[in-house]
């Protein structure tokens, strides 16, 4: 089983990667009190989350202090998976929640043939898949800190190909538009 977590305030929150171009792993990752969850997630997952996150700081007053974006804590070890995300500003506390759910891989012989959702949530519970989650509550500045790293990252990747608009690899591409 997973660990989860819950940082109330997390004094370290980043996007890293580990790996070269078109061989990157993407990560979140948050520190507290000496705990760290480093989280895997698609590029695509960063991007959307720093393009979500954006759209919360435009409609909020600007954060007080200016952060760096940080690199990962090494060695970026991963905790699992995200599958989904979901995010929300609290007021009363003037932090943003960001709450990750585990990513569950059923293996085929524990699937059930036309079971709900429900059913089929029960029947994970039951064989012991519970999935793990984090929540990590972030100041302003923590999230604008997150938003530029995420750009960095999302458009260092590998070039795209104007012909085709898939990336080229550093040992060429095969366009199928060329064919």
């Amino acid at each position: 089983m997973s660990t989860s977590f819950d940082f109330e305030e997390p004094e370290h929150f980043t996007a890293g990667t580990v790996g070269g171009p078109g061989r990157r792993v993407f990560y979140v990752q948050a520190a507290q009190q000496g705990s760290v969850a480093t989280l895997r997630l698609e590029k695509q997952q960063v991007a959307a989350l720093a393009e979500y996150l954006a759209g919360i700081l435009a409609d909020l007053p600007d954060a007080e202090e200016e952060l760096a974006g940080a690199e990962l804590i090494e060695p970026a070890i991963e905790e699992w998976v995200v599958g989904a995300l979901a995010v929300a500003y609290e007021e009363a506390t003037d932090r943003i929640l960001l709450v990750a759910e585990e990513l569950l891989v059923v293996p085929d012989d524990q699937l059930g043939e036309g079971q709900t959702p429900e059913e089929m949530a029960a029947a994970m519970a039951e064989a012991g898949l519970d999935s793990a989650s984090a929540r990590f509550r972030l100041s302003r500045s923590q999230v604008a800190a997150f938003i530029a790293r995420a750009a960095e990252l999302v458009v260092s990747g590998r070039p795209i190909c104007p012909l085709c608009g898939r990336p080229i690899d550093p040992d060429g591409h095969a366009c199928p538009r060329l064919n």
